[in-house]
């Protein structure tokens, strides 16, 4: 991304920006019918599958369940439309989809709505960093750690960890509590132990009906397809080279969700089972947004469509950046601060 593909979409300023996306803000109650419906079928249909095909060879019910984790990615995807209040007009309705799909993903819904909303209203703040993001250390913050504690951060950032151990932590065992809301009431528990209580229900009948081999060759295989590919995007919806972070005094919310969110473009399949997710940085500026709407904004301006684009191939190179450097306003790797260190 030049430049000047940066700056074409901030010709106008990001809150000029968010007066002209309001117009886009309406859900419709038939199509949000439609796209829940396209999800939850097939879905329904590839897990039915996967459990017949046991009998024959758990190995092919493992490869059924892998390819049926991208249709959970859009399953969350959809929980998180609910979650900003954009996928139906009443609110009553969609968080109780929100909820009903949370016991699928493994998400307690009004645990990760609020710990969401803290993300949006405070990401690319330096000074608010810890709750809803991947933990990006400073230069100057890094150096300054002790030997341990920068080894304890490479270990952090390590691929192996980051898109391997903690996709399975965070939604297998951490979303099993409320993190982070411990101790702002008794909804969030609710909301966690309910989740909790209608997972074990349906552990339980898929061992009764299935035995143990549905959990392990179907369940917990598309679970952790699932939580993968949804890490990876969060990811690379934040961590690229030209994101945006300040310190609170300069920092300003619209600006920093325009220009420090990407705009990730991906194959026409992909970007369905994603729900258009990758169009992250209209979502961050205006997230009362439907996600099927989010294509015809890019089609109607084309300078958002130019700004912030990040490809397939681009993204895999995003791995390589760990530190937000102060002077440079970017991100770079270990081996670029430690050749800065030693100029």
């Amino acid at each position: 991304m030049t430049s000047s593909d940066k700056s074409a979409a901030q010709v106008r300023s990001a809150k000029d920006w968010v007066r002209i996306l309001a117009k886009y803000r309406d859900p419709s109650t038939r199509r949000s019918i439609f796209e829940l419906l396209v999800t939850l079928v097939p879905f329904a249909f590839l897990w039915g599958l996967a459990g017949a095909a046991i009998t024959f060879s758990p190995w092919l019910a493992l490869g059924i369940a892998v390819l049926n984790g991208f249709l959970l990615v859009r399953i969350f995807c959809i929980q998180h439309d609910c979650g900003h209040a954009s996928f139906f007009h009443s609110r009553k309705a969609q968080d109780w989809v929100g909820r009903c799909l949370g016991v699928l993903t493994l998400t307690p819904y009004d645990v990760w709505r609020r710990t969401h909303s803290m993300h949006h209203a405070q990401h690319g703040n330096l000074d608010e960093r810890g709750i809803g993001d991947v933990l990006t250390l400073t230069v100057d913050e890094y150096h300054g750690r002790s030997r341990v504690g920068r080894l304890i951060y490479r270990l952090y950032r390590h691929p192996l960890v980051l898109f391997g151990l903690a996709p399975s932590y965070l939604f297998l065992l951490q979303n099993r509590l409320p993190l982070g809301l411990m101790r702002s009431g008794r909804r969030y528990w609710i909301s966690a132990m309910g989740t909790n209580a209608m997972i074990a229900l349906l552990l339980a009948g898929m061992i009764w009906l299935g035995g143990l081999q549905y959990v392990l060759f179907v369940y917990l295989p598309t679970v952790i397809v699932a939580a993968t590919i949804g890490m990876w995007l969060f990811y690379v919806q934040h961590q690229f080279e030209e994101t945006h972070w300040a310190e609170a005094e300069t920092w300003q919310l619209h600006h920093a969700a325009l220009a420090g969110s990407s705009h990730y473009v991906l194959p026409q399949p992909l970007q369905w089972l994603s729900a258009n997710i990758g169009i992250h940085h209209v979502h961050h500026l205006y997230s009362r947004i439907p996600f099927y709407r989010l294509p015809e904004i890019l089609r109607d301006h084309p300078g958002l469509a130019d700004a912030q684009r990040l490809t397939l191939l681009e993204s895999l190179r995003s791995v390589n950046l760990h530190l937000w450097d102060e002077k440079l306003k970017r991100l770079i790797s270990f081996a670029d601060a430690r050749r800065g260190l030693a100029a």
